[in-house]
Order: structure tokens, then sequence, then C-alpha cells
């Protein structure tokens, strides 16, 4: 049996074969630090978080990397609104993006790089681009020369005038060609700069991840991944740029999954409003529930969140959760034909997720054999002898994120608020090496029943209480 996953790049299913022995480099793209993530953003990291899990099930080892935009158009003007720094904005959102995808059982990627780390890189390859004839400066900005790539558009598989003739592009007079896109953006008043050999700027948005990609993975990787709503211009210029510079294969494999979006709505996006927030659906929903939802309609498939849809799998999850209850260890002792579902429900599994990631179709193997437990339960088998297929339906599950827990009441959308403005005065309060004061904040948030952690990747924090 082999993985099939469908490639943008070819628009067909292709077997899944790591370009180096069992090792997956995959690159997904993360948040923009502009503003808290919704439900649409974990729609994505859902899908790629249950893709990492199958890898490993299938016995590969994954080097997942999921970067976070700190430096951005957008982040500029929202803290200069919120008359606060770039800086502790990123902080914010990040502590704030780290907890809600631990709320939903979304593992930790292996890195996070940030874009404001990754300067240095920026600037060798976007000298590289100039020197290779692929960019030219204007003034302290430098454009990426989009018709010198004749490659252009392979992945949208959109010619440059169909693009032209669609496409949001900044209007600059100046631009060789209105496709050319930038790769250093010269500093205006105010705004975060760093040196570089056009003068003081800072990175464009696509030029980010491709040095972020190079940094933690090298030239080329199997995996990248993202939603189809940067697949034009983000991802079409990241392959501009990065094989352009490199002079290999960027990305073997294009994942993207289709967009979330409410009844009436073409998709949810922060310049469009109607978000649902991730505090708000876990108050209302639990993270088993929102998976299920999600996992239940394939990843290129678009699906329209409603609260109905998401109770439906909630009780739906009932019945999982019924088979595993009270489940020991398997011994010796089992049962004949259920350790036959078992093992009929695990070949099921597994030709569903091989078949391009067909979730849905896993999920129809979990109710099957939770079925068959609830049936020999109910005619009397003992707990050991239902222990081994208990623990395929627990196993199995885990590989979609399920824990099969109980629902618990979820931290409100409220408490959230406040919660996520507390660790991040006492993150600033540390900063400013107010340790004393950082401190009674952190004693708060104990008193509130909240446990804080710090890491390399930012503070994280969760309900204990």
């Amino acid at each position: 049996m082999a993985l099939y996953l469908y490639n943008t790049l070819s628009r067909r299913k292709t077997e899944f074969v790591p370009r180096v022995g069992n090792h997956v480099a995959m690159y997904v793209c993360g948040p923009n630090l502009y503003g808290p993530a919704h439900i649409g953003h974990a729609l994505s990291y859902i899908i790629f978080d249950t893709l990492k899990r199958y890898l490993k099930f299938r016995g590969y080892d994954v080097k997942h990397v999921q970067n976070f935009t700190d430096i951005e158009d957008r982040i500029i003007e929202t803290a200069r609104k919120e008359n606060t720094t770039i800086q502790a904005l990123a902080e914010k959102y990040i502590a704030r993006f780290l907890s809600e995808m631990d709320s939903l059982n979304i593992r930790r990627a292996d890195v996070y790089p940030r874009a404001t780390e990754a300067i240095p890189t920026i600037i060798k390859m976007t000298q590289g681009l100039i020197e290779k004839g692929m960019a030219y400066e204007l003034d302290g900005d430098v454009y990426f020369r989009v018709r010198a790539d004749e490659d252009y558009g392979k992945l949208s598989h959109r010619s440059l005038d169909e693009m032209e003739a669609g496409a949001r592009v900044a209007v600059d007079e100046r631009k060789n060609d209105p496709m050319d896109f930038a790769l250093w953006k010269a500093s205006k008043s105010g705004e975060p700069a760093w040196d570089s050999p056009w003068g003081p700027g800072r990175p464009g948005w696509h030029i980010e991840c491709s040095a972020m990609n190079l940094e933690q993975h090298g030239p080329q990787i199997d995996i990248h991944g993202g939603g189809q709503d940067v697949l034009f211009p983000h991802h079409e210029n990241e392959i501009a740029q990065s094989e352009s510079y490199t002079g290999k294969e960027f990305a073997h494999y294009w994942v993207h999954n289709a967009l979330l979006h409410l009844p009436g709505q073409e998709k949810m996006t922060r310049h469009l409003g109607g978000l649902i927030y991730i505090p708000d659906a876990l108050s209302r929903h639990s993270s088993d529930a929102i998976r299920a939802f999600i996992l239940g309609t394939h990843y290129r498939s678009p699906l329209a969140w409603t609260e109905d849809g998401v109770d439906a799998a909630e009780r739906g999850l009932d019945k999982l959760r019924a088979a595993v209850k009270d489940a020991v260890a398997p011994g010796p002792e089992a049962n004949d034909a259920l350790s036959e579902s078992a093992a009929q429900a695990r070949e099921k599994f597994i030709t569903m997720m091989d078949d391009d990631l067909n979730t849905a179709g896993a999920l129809g193997a979990l109710y099957d054999l939770a079925r068959e437990i609830n049936r020999a339960r109910g005619e009397g088998s003992s707990p050991a002898q239902l222990a081994a297929a208990q623990a395929t339906l627990l196993e199995l599950a885990d590989v979609l994120g399920l824990t099969l827990r109980e629902p618990t009441h979820a931290v409100s959308a409220d408490e959230s608020a406040k919660i996520d403005a507390l660790v991040a005065e006492r993150n600033a309060l540390r900063a400013a090496k107010k340790y004393k004061e950082a401190d009674g904040v952190r004693a708060q948030l104990t008193e509130m029943g909240i446990e804080i952690a710090d890491s390399a990747q930012g503070t994280t924090w969760k309900k204990t209480k």
C-alpha cells in the first residue's frame, strides 16, 4: 500500500515518496500576527496536523516547520493603531495562537521561525536574485522580475496576462512590469527597518517564507502546505524566487486545503468580517467535535460552518466514547470476532487515509469498529475481551487528533481575552525587568486557575481548575 496525495502543481494524485529516505521535510504557512486566528485558520492547521500524524503513523520521520509572520504591512498598521510595537503585538498573538492550537489538540510544529529572525538570509537571497538578473533595485526597493522566470504561473496554472487581469497588484509605475513583486521595501518614516545594500528597509511578504524554508530545510522540501487562499500570489511567488535563487525544485508536493466559510459567504477572512474566533467555538463545542466536523469533509472540498453541524459531530462522538469507556490494558484474552473487526477497521482506515487523506472515510472506519465494540459489550463480552479492539480504536482516533474524552466546559471567549491580556502584561513587565510586578500578575493568573509555561516559542496557558 502507498500513500497518494493530490499535488496542486501537477493537478493529480501522485504517490508520496520523500526525497531522502524516510525523512519528510514539511513546511506549512503560519499566521500573520496582526490579529487573532479564527476557526477558518483552525481548519487548515487541523488538516496539516492530521497529515503529520498520519505520516508518523506510517513510519515517516517528519520535520514540521511553521512560520510566524511578524513583520508585514498589516502588522505595522495594526501596531500603529494600537499604539504598540510590532514586537509586542507579535508576542501577544503568538501566545494566543499557541494556546488555541493546544486547545484544539494540534501538535506543535518542530520549529516556529520568525520572519524578523531571517533578515540576513532574506538579504542574501535578494542580492543573489539581483546578480542572476531575476531582480532589480529602484530607489531602495527591490522587485522580482516576473517575466524573466519562464515557469512563472506553473502552480496556479495561469498565464501572466490572466493573472494580471484578476490579481491585486501594488500600483507602482516605476516597476518594469505590473506583476513584479517586492523582495525588499525601502523604509518609511516610523516603520521598522534593517540595514541592507539598498539602504534601510524591510522584507516583502513572499521572500520571508522562502528564506525561512531555506534556513530550516535547505533548498528543497517534500511538502509545502497552506490554504487555497495563499496559492496565488504567495505560493506562486515563493516558487519563483526560491527556484530562481537555488536552481532546484523547491517543493515536490504542494498540498492546499479548501476554505471554511459561513453560509452565504465565499470564505472566512479577517477582511470580510463575520469571523468565528477559536475561543468562541471552544466555549460552545469540544475540540473533538470541531475536529470531527472538519474531518468529516474532504480537505479539498469547501466547508460551511454551522452550529448544528458541529453539534451533530458531537453527538456522533458519543458512540466512540461509549465504545472506549472503562477500557483496560489489552491482555491475552480477546473476542475473536471483535479482533477481526478491529483488523478490518485498521485496514479500511489506512486505505481511506492513503487515498489523499480521506478523513471522512477514515472516520467511518472508526464508527464501524465502535458499533462492533458496543454490540459485543451488550452481548456480555468482558472488559478483557474488549480491550484489544478498544486499543485499536483509540490508536486510530489519535491519528485524527481525537481524544475521545468526555467534553468539559471550556474557557469562555471573554475569560480567554482577559487571560491573554494578563499574559501579555506579564511578558511586557518581564521584558522591562520588572520581575516583582510580573510575578504578581502570574500569581493573579494562578488564583484564576491558569497555569502558564514559557518556551522559546512564547508563553502558553491552560486552565487547571
